[in-house]
This record gives C-alpha cells, structure tokens and sequence, in this order.
C-alpha cells in the first residue's frame, strides 16, 4: 500500500489535484480518505456554538481516529469512514465502508502537521497558491456550498482561515517531498507527480509479488 497525503491551505486547488491523480491511475488501485470526514462530533454544542467554532486549527480533527483507520488498512481490512456534514457541523450517524486499495490518499489543509499521520506516508505533498486566489475560492465555495454569507466568510478568514493558515498550514509545507506551485492549473507538476507515484507503485507491487513467491 503506498500512502500520499496532499496538504495545502484552504482553497489551493488540493482537490483538483488530487481528482487529476485520480484520472491517471487504474480506478481499482486508488481511494481517498478526506480529513474533513474527521471533524469531532460537536452535535452537543448548540448549533449557533458550532458554527463559530475554529474549524481550521488541529484540535478540530480526530486524527487519532484517522491514524489508527489508516493502521487498518495497511492490515488489509476495511474501516468505517465517518461523514461529517458542513450545514450541520456535526457527524452523520451513517458511516461509508472504505476498503483498502494500492494506493491512499489522505487529502486535507492540516495533514502534514501531525507526526503520526506523516510517519504513515510514503509520499509527503503541499499544494501552494497564492492567498488572494484562495481567498476568492473559499468565497464561493462557503456561499454554494456551505449556506455562509459574503460578510460572513470574509470575517471567517480575517478571524481563523488567515491566523491559522500561517501558524499551522505554511509551516507544515516545509514536511512536504513534494511542492505543487499554482494549486490543480499546474499539470506539469501533476504529470510528474504522477509518474512519480505510478513508479512507487509498481516497485511495491514487484517487492510484494516477489515476497510472495516464497
């Protein structure tokens, strides 16, 4: 199993990225376990206390969850992935069965700032792009998506995204293999990341067939 975590502040075209892997690779050989799906569970918060909460600082996500998930399925077995809703801010009490693949990838703004987490991957990337361009993003993005207002999403960032962008996410680019500059609109960098991931792959591929001949 070759792990790939793909960090970058909010808005940087992570997704994008991550869709263009996806393209790339064989269907059967890839999932991807969002960290956004490991939001605590604050249903027993008010909603209007939820919807203040600071959503983009580490505490917010249950990584130990997503740690001992990503343990299970280097085991070969499947997990119970959460589902965690934006309107709402709080888990579904459904879950989605998530079988383990060739190829993993943990995608999210704040995954290369635990050391448990990067210990597990093989392949470390950060997808940069400049603050004004993320910032439109996440406008409209927290407006169709997320049922926030302009004002609203403006004060969010000037009051959390920014601070904790700087204290958390940019430090943690310096953990990173690989830098992907101008987020999803750079596929030369996705080409190559992608030849580079497609090698990992099939030389864990060759070790494992060839231990298993004897």
């Amino acid at each position: 199993m070759l792990i790939i975590g793909i960090a970058g502040g909010t808005g940087s075209g992570k997704t994008t990225v991550v869709n263009e892997i996806v393209k790339r690779l064989p269907k059967d050989d890839v999932v991807i376990i969002p960290q956004d799906a490991y939001y605590r569970d604050n249903k027993d918060i008010p909603l209007e206390e939820r919807k203040k909460m600071n959503y983009d600082h580490p505490d917010s996500i249950e990584f130990e969850l997503l740690v001992e998930h990503l343990k299970i399925l280097k085991t070969g077995q499947s997990i119970q992935q959460p589902i965690y809703s934006y309107l709402t801010c709080s888990r579904h009490q459904e879950t989605i069965k998530v079988e383990p693949k060739h190829v993993v990838i943990v995608e999210g703004i704040l995954c290369l700032t635990q050391p448990e987490l990067r210990k597990l991957m093989d392949i470390k990337v950060f997808v940069d792009c400049e603050a004004d361009l993320r910032l439109s993003r996440v406008i409209q993005r927290d407006i169709i998506e997320r049922g926030r207002g302009v004002d609203q999403t403006l004060d969010r960032y000037e009051k959390t995204v920014r601070p904790m962008h700087l204290q958390f996410i940019e430090p943690s680019k310096h953990f990173a293999d690989i830098i992907v500059p101008q987020g999803g609109q750079n596929i030369v960098a996705i080409n190559i990341l992608t030849q580079f991931i497609e090698k990992q792959l099939a030389e864990k591929k060759e070790y494992y067939a060839r231990t298993n001949k004897h």
